[in-house]
C-alpha cells in the first residue's frame, strides 16, 4: 500500500515538472481512448459496391463483361438493399407492373443431397419448399448459407441475383426461372452488388445466360 502511495507521488512529481518546462500534458482517460479505438474499427464486409473486390468477380468487372458482349441494360445505383421490402421502398424509379416492369426475388437453396439450386421468382411469389422440391425435382430443400452461399455463386447475402450464374455455372448450380417473368418488357436484378440494379429485358438476360453456357429452367411457380 506504501509502495503504491509512493509511485503516485513520484508520477505526479514527474508531471509537475514536465509541465513546468514543457506545458500542460493532458491524460485522455482510459475509458474515452477504448470508445475511440471502437469508433475506428474496420466495417464488416457486406453485400454493398464498397466490398466488391472481396468478390470471385467485382461489380465493376462484371458490368464491363456485359458491355464487352454487346447487352443492353439500364444501370442505376441507390442505397444498399437487403429484403424484398427494402427494395419496394426504391422501386418508384424503376417501371411498375403496369408499365412493364418485372421485379424478382432470389433464393439459394441446397437439397439433402447437396446440389445447390438458385430459384428466382417474382418479389411477390409465395413460395413453399416442400411443393418446391417435388416442381423441381430435388430432395429436401433449405436454405443455403452464407458461405455456401460465397463459395458457390460468389456473392454476400442480400445481392443474389440471377447474374451470379457467371460464378455459379462453375460451381454446378441449377438455375430456375419463374414463367411469369417472360410476362414483362424489362425486369430489375442487382450485379453482384445490392445497391446497384440493372435493368435488362428478358432477351438481353438470356444472351447473358448464353454467354455463360447457362441453360435455365423457366418453370411456372
Amino acid at each position: 500500500m506504501l509502495c503504491k502511495k509512493l509511485k503516485d507521488k513520484i508520477f505526479i512529481f514527474i508531471i509537475k515538472i514536465r509541465n513546468h518546462f514543457f506545458g500542460e500534458i493532458i491524460l485522455e482517460p482510459r475509458s474515452k481512448i477504448t470508445h475511440e479505438k471502437s469508433l475506428i474499427k474496420k466495417k464488416e464486409p457486406d453485400a454493398s459496391s464498397d466490398f466488391q473486390h472481396l468478390l470471385p468477380i467485382s461489380s465493376d468487372a462484371f458490368i464491363k463483361k456485359l458491355d464487352n458482349w454487346s447487352i443492353q441494360y439500364k444501370y442505376f445505383e441507390h442505397v444498399p438493399l437487403r429484403t424484398v421490402n427494402e427494395s419496394k421502398s426504391v422501386q418508384d424509379m424503376f417501371l411498375n407492373a403496369k408499365q412493364g416492369g418485372g421485379h424478382i426475388k432470389n433464393l439459394f437453396l441446397r437439397d439433402h443431397k447437396k446440389n445447390n439450386i438458385l430459384i428466382v421468382a417474382h418479389q411477390d411469389a409465395l413460395i413453399d419448399l416442400k411443393k418446391l422440391q417435388f416442381k423441381i425435382d430435388t430432395g429436401r430443400l433449405s436454405f443455403g448459407s452464407s458461405d455456401r452461399l460465397m463459395e458457390h455463386l460468389g456473392v454476400f447475402p442480400g445481392a443474389v441475383t440471377p447474374f451470379s450464374m457467371i460464378n455459379g455455372v462453375h460451381k454446378n448450380v441449377s438455375l430456375f426461372m419463374d414463367l411469369s417473368l417472360k410476362n414483362y418488357k424489362k425486369v430489375y436484378m442487382h450485379p453482384l452488388v445490392n445497391d446497384r440494379t440493372l435493368e435488362i429485358t428478358i432477351e438481353n438476360l438470356e444472351m447473358f445466360f448464353k454467354k455463360i453456357n447457362v441453360i435455365p429452367q423457366w418453370i411456372k411457380l
